[in-house]
């Protein structure tokens, strides 16, 4: 009898491996978040129907506006993450879907807010709310849907989670806040810059990570380890967007390059250059970035001296080296196709074009 047990057992993690090797496989040819999703697409699908009931409203402009927002699904990488992570310990009940959907949305308000403060026009290749709607209702509707956020947090029986969820929004503000006062500031250190991103982006992957975690039932030691994997793993998300504001294609972007710098935001490319340029470099740098419209000219000599000084190779260094850390971490979890899927997302960040 227990043999016929152990047989099973080894047959089960056979298969796993099995799957794991298609999974990385597949994931080397083409880098593809549908084919990380493969093993989770049928709970997404229900946080899509959840987000779609969050735009319900009698108010016909919340429902106007909500209905906008949620209808561009966008990567959906927070609650992917945490039904990852509260599948790692077999987690089969339905809290997941609200708190997915919920994380979701908390970063959706983030969004709305920061294109206030950016002026941006464009949101995932359409207009922003900003833009369609002005900024008195967006502004509005950021906050509503912060609270909602929270306000529906309430429903879950961890108490944990709607202190964590409270904590993440208050973080995420108040990297908006730094960020915002470091707008265009071009003696900004790095160590300011990895700290607003921590705040802003990382702080809701860890916690996505950690509520999938405290869902799964996993211990003090695994739900400390799924918030440091996903705090590393949103360093090396955030540090390869700003990568890519500068190396992408405005197409697959779905927005013009060089958008951040034109709106002000500092990012590791330039805080690298502004410190390691000679004296004149510097100056005919900053003379141009302190240039009120950056002409077709003025952007390809940005892009011509950021490449040749080793500004995106070493942005590119730092955002692997957050990645490696959180692969590392995550790898101290015993092994499953849903651990290795997450091990694969630390790989996707780095690769991904958008």
């Amino acid at each position: 009898m227990k043999k016929r047990i152990l047989d099973a057992k080894i047959r089960i993690l056979m298969a796993q491996e099995q799957s794991s090797k298609n999974l990385l496989s597949k994931l080397e040819k083409r880098p593809d978040l549908k084919i990380l999703y493969d093993n989770i697409q049928e709970d997404l699908n229900k946080v899509e129907q959840q987000l779609k009931t969050f735009s319900l409203s009698p108010n016909k402009l919340i429902a106007e506006v909500s209905t906008y927002l949620f209808q561009n699904t966008g990567k959906r990488i927070r609650p992917a993450l945490l039904i990852l992570c509260s599948k790692l310990f077999g987690y089969r009940g339905k809290e997941h879907i609200l708190m997915s959907a919920l994380v979701e949305t908390i970063h959706t308000a983030s969004l709305i807010h920061d294109d206030i403060i950016d002026n941006s026009a464009i949101r995932r290749g359409r207009k922003s709310v900003h833009s369609k709607w002005g900024p008195n209702i967006t502004v509005l509707l950021g906050d509503y849907l912060y609270i909602k956020s929270i306000s529906l947090s309430l429903k879950s029986k961890y108490r944990q989670i709607i202190r964590i969820l409270t904590d993440i929004s208050t973080r995420m503000i108040d990297g908006e806040l730094s960020e915002y006062s470091l707008s265009g500031n071009l003696g900004i250190a790095e160590r300011d810059y990895l700290d607003i991103i921590n705040k802003k982006t990382a702080s809701l992957f860890s916690a996505a990570c950690q509520i999938g975690g405290i869902i799964g039932k996993a211990s003090k030691k695994e739900e400390n380890c799924l918030a440091n994997y996903g705090t590393n793993l949103g360093m090396s998300f955030q540090i390869t967007d700003d990568l890519l504001d500068y190396t992408g294609k405005e197409k697959i972007l779905g927005k013009p390059v060089l958008s951040d710098l034109k709106e002000g935001r500092i990012t590791l490319p330039l805080i690298y250059t502004l410190k390691n340029e000679n004296k004149a470099n510097r100056k005919r740098f900053t003379e141009i970035l302190n240039k009120k419209e950056l002409d077709t000219k003025s952007q390809e000599e940005i892009l011509h001296i950021l490449k040749s000084n080793g500004a995106f190779d070493y942005t590119q260094k730092k955002a692997r080296e957050f990645s490696q850390k959180s692969k590392e971490t995550i790898s101290q979890l015993p092994q499953s196709i849903h651990r290795d899927a997450l091990i694969l997302f630390s790989d996707f960040v780095l690769a991904r074009k958008k």
